[in-house]
């Protein structure tokens, strides 16, 4: 199956076009116009070394809000206040966390230096969000992603003491539930995600599912949490 080049245009190839394993296009950049096309088709840059890979995987791994299971022992966690959870008061901090994160039958990392400053601009233009659990005043762990329309893309999360990742990933998707978001984007499948309630979907369903939620606005600019949520 051909693997598309990308130049310096900004358009992607059809997602549908991707290879079995997902791979789509090579080469490009990330700059924030090229990174908010990717996201809006359903493609996401996923690589260690040059070029950029660019990725469609079949199928896609989807939370919607309403079916976020919270086990027990998650449940007693949140109950427990051990947590503070903020939105967007330390972006850059997750990120960085994220990329030295140890990841068993991982070598090394994604998150290249190149992936931080692209991310970190597309917070700073109001796309891009962090989840952030603190623990007596210390970055304890989170999540970031970007959030376009009705639909937030999850990229990596990190856990410096035992559910603080949890936590504010479970607080992210309450948040998102009130706000009416239509899903979590997952990516690819795991376990973890699993057990947190996603399920995979076939690609053209998330396609569809990604067509509604971009029709509703987004909502840009530093995320707070709602004492509602």
């Amino acid at each position: 199956m051909l693997i598309h080049e990308l130049m310096r245009a900004i358009p992607f190839p059809d997602p549908r076009l991707a290879e079995p394993h997902g791979l789509l296009a090579y080469g490009g950049d990330l700059c924030p116009e090229r990174l908010l096309s990717a996201y809006a088709h359903g493609i996401f840059p996923w690589y260690q070394e040059d070029p950029i890979l660019w990725f469609s995987p079949d199928p896609r791994m989807l939370l919607r809000p309403e079916e976020l299971v919270v086990r027990r022992s998650l449940a007693k966690t949140l109950r427990g206040g051990r947590f503070e959870v903020r939105f967007d008061s330390a972006f850059e901090e997750v990120i960085r966390a994220c990329a030295a994160a140890y990841r068993p039958g991982q070598d090394g990392t994604w998150i290249t230096s190149d992936m931080i400053e692209a991310y970190c601009a597309l917070h700073e233009l109001g796309f891009a969000h962090s989840a952030e659990a603190w623990c007596e005043g210390e970055l304890a762990g989170g999540l970031y992603g970007v959030s376009l329309g009705a639909a937030f893309f999850g990229e990596s999360m990190f856990a410096g003491r035992s559910d603080a990742s949890k936590v504010a990933f479970a607080k992210l998707v309450e948040q998102l539930r009130a706000w009416d978001f239509h899903f979590v984007d997952c990516q690819v499948p795991t376990e973890h995600l699993r057990s947190l309630g996603a399920r995979e979907w076939p690609r053209d369903a998330f396609l569809d599912a990604l067509e509604r939620a971009l029709e509703q606005p987004t909502r840009r600019g530093a995320w707070s949490v709602e004492a509602s949520a």
